[in-house]
C-alpha cells in the first residue's frame, strides 16, 4: 500500500510511468505499477516534472512594489535608493507577511525550492530575521536558501562586513556580495577575495550579484573565477547576472569563458528583470540585458534562469510562474532550436537544482516525493502555455490543484471546448 500513486503521467525524458510515493520518497517509478494507494493522481499523458527551482531572488522585497513610491526611471539604480529607503520603515511582520504570501503563490506554481539575496546592509537585520522566520514556516513545502546580501557593498556600506558576519552568524547559509557596487574596480575585487575567504573559512556557498551594469569594464566575474580556483570552491559558486558580458570585446570573452569553465562557476541571467533594467541609458542601438547565455552552455557552464523579482522597487511585473522566466529567457537568449526549448525547462528544474545544490531531487527512487503535474504533453509545450498546475506535491503530500486551462466555445460546427494543447499527430 502506497500512500500517493500519480499514474500514466509523461516525464520530461518522455517516458511514460507511474510514481509510486511513500511517506517523503518516491518509491517506485515504473509503467502500470500494479498497487494500491491511499490516493491517487490519473495524470493520463499529462505532463510529471520535478518541482521549479528559482536560484535567485529577493524575498524581503518582494510584493512591496509602490513603497515608498513607484520606480520613476524604471532603473537599477532608483531601485536599490528606494529599497535603501523602504527597509528601514517596513516592520518585520510586513516583510514576513509578504514573504508569505508570494511563497503560497509559489507552491500553487510548483516552485518548491528558492534560493534568496536577504539584504545585510542596515545594522538592525530586520531583513535577516524576518527571512529566518520565513524560512522555518515554509520549511515542510518550500525549500528556502538564504544569501547574506550586501545590498550596498561590503565595503561602501559603513558595517557591511560586520553586518553580513553577523547574518551568517544567525543561520544565514550562502555568502553573497555585489563587487560591482563598490566604490573603486579594485575595491570590488578585493570585496570577492574577502567574500571567497569568508566561505571557505565557513565552508559555505558563494552567490555574487557580478557585473550587473552595461559596463564592458567590469570585469569582476574574472576575479571570482581566480579565487573560486585559488581557494578550492568549485562547484560551490555563482555568478548571478554577468550583464555586462552581453557589451564585451568578443575576443575578451574567447578568454573569459574558459577561465569560468575551469573554475566550474555556474551562471545564473535573470531575463525578466533585466530585460527591464538594463540599457536604460542606451538610445538605439539598446541593450536587452542578457548575459551570453548559448556561449556559457556551449563551455559546459551550468546556466540556469532566475526570477529575481515579483512586484518590487525594481519590477513591477510577475506571477511567481518560472515558466514565465523560461519564456522569456527563450526568447531574448533566441533558443529556437526544439533542443533549446527543451533545455529551457531544464534550466529552471534539474539545472536550478543542480546550482544550488539541492539533495535527492528529481523523479526517481529513492528522491524526495516532490513534483508537478502540468496541464501540458512535454518541457516545449509547457514553456510555450505556461500551463496549469493540475497537482502539485511537496514531500509526499498534495498541496495544491488547479482545473485545466480548457475554454467552453459557443461557436457553430465546432467543438463545445477547446484547450491550446497542440494536437496529437
Amino acid at each position: 500500500m502506497f500512500d500517493l500513486l500519480v499514474k500514466g503521467g509523461t516525464l520530461p525524458d518522455g517516458r511514460v510511468a507511474d510514481i509510486a510515493i511513500k511517506g517523503d520518497r518516491i518509491a517506485e517509478v515504473a509503467p502500470n505499477i500494479a498497487a494500491e494507494a491511499r490516493e491517487v493522481i490519473e495524470a493520463a499523458g499529462d505532463l510529471v516534472s520535478p518541482p521549479f527551482v528559482d536560484p535567485h531572488f529577493h524575498l524581503d522585497a518582494t510584493l512591496s512594489y509602490g513603497l515608498p513610491r513607484v520606480n520613476a526611471s524604471g532603473t537599477l539604480l532608483e531601485g536599490i535608493s528606494l529599497w535603501g529607503e523602504l527597509r528601514d520603515l517596513t516592520t518585520v511582520d510586513e516583510m514576513v507577511q509578504r514573504a508569505l504570501h508570494y511563497c503560497d503563490w509559489a507552491a500553487s506554481m510548483g516552485l518548491l525550492a528558492i534560493r534568496s539575496h536577504v539584504d545585510t546592509t542596515p545594522d538592525h537585520l530586520n531583513t535577516v530575521t524576518a527571512m529566518l522566520e520565513v524560512r522555518e514556516k515554509v520549511r515542510g513545502y518550500i525549500d528556502l536558501q538564504l544569501v547574506a546580501f550586501p545590498q550596498d557593498g561590503l565595503y561602501r556600506a559603513p558595517n557591511g562586513r560586520e553586518n553580513l558576519m553577523r547574518a551568517l552568524d544567525m543561520g544565514v547559509e550562502v555568502v553573497g556580495g555585489i563587487p560591482h557596487f563598490e566604490r573603486t574596480m579594485q575595491a570590488g575585487a578585493d570585496s570577492l577575495r574577502d567574500l571567497c575567504e569568508i566561505a571557505a573559512d565557513r565552508g559555505l556557498r558563494v552567490d555574487i550579484h557580478c557585473d550587473e551594469t552595461d559596463d564592458p569594464q567590469s570585469r569582476h566575474i574574472e576575479t571570482l573565477a581566480y579565487e573560486t580556483q585559488r581557494l578550492g570552491l568549485q562547484g560551490r559558486v555563482v555568478g548571478s547576472h554577468l550583464t555586462s558580458m552581453h557589451s564585451m570585446d568578443n575576443y575578451y570573452v574567447s578568454k573569459l569563458l574558459p577561465l569560468i569553465a575551469e573554475a566550474g562557476i555556474a551562471a545564473i541571467p535573470n531575463p525578466l528583470i533585466n530585460i527591464m533594467l538594463q540599457g536604460r541609458h542606451d538610445s538605439f542601438p539598446k541593450r536587452r540585458g542578457l548575459t551570453r547565455v548559448k556561449e556559457m552552455q556551449a563551455m559546459g557552464i551550468p546556466v540556469g534562469w532566475g526570477q529575481d523579482c515579483v512586484l518590487d522597487p525594481w519590477y513591477s511585473l510577475g506571477t511567481a510562474d518560472m515558466l514565465d522566466v523560461a519564456f522569456m529567457g527563450l526568447h531574448v537568449a533566441q533558443m529556437s532550436h526544439p533542443d533549446e526549448m527543451a533545455r529551457c525547462f531544464t534550466m529552471v528544474t534539474r539545472t536550478n537544482a543542480q546550482i544550488i545544490g539541492l539533495q535527492d531531487y528529481g523523479l526517481h527512487k529513492g528522491a524526495l516525493a516532490s513534483l508537478v503535474v502540468l496541464d501540458a504533453s512535454n518541457p516545449v509545450e509547457a514553456v510555450r502555455l505556461r500551463p496549469a498546475r493540475l497537482a502539485v506535491v511537496s514531500k509526499g503530500k498534495v498541496i495544491a490543484r488547479s482545473a485545466r486551462g480548457d475554454a467552453t466555445l459557443n461557436l457553430p460546427g465546432r467543438p463545445q471546448t477547446t484547450h491550446r494543447r497542440a494536437p496529437k499527430r
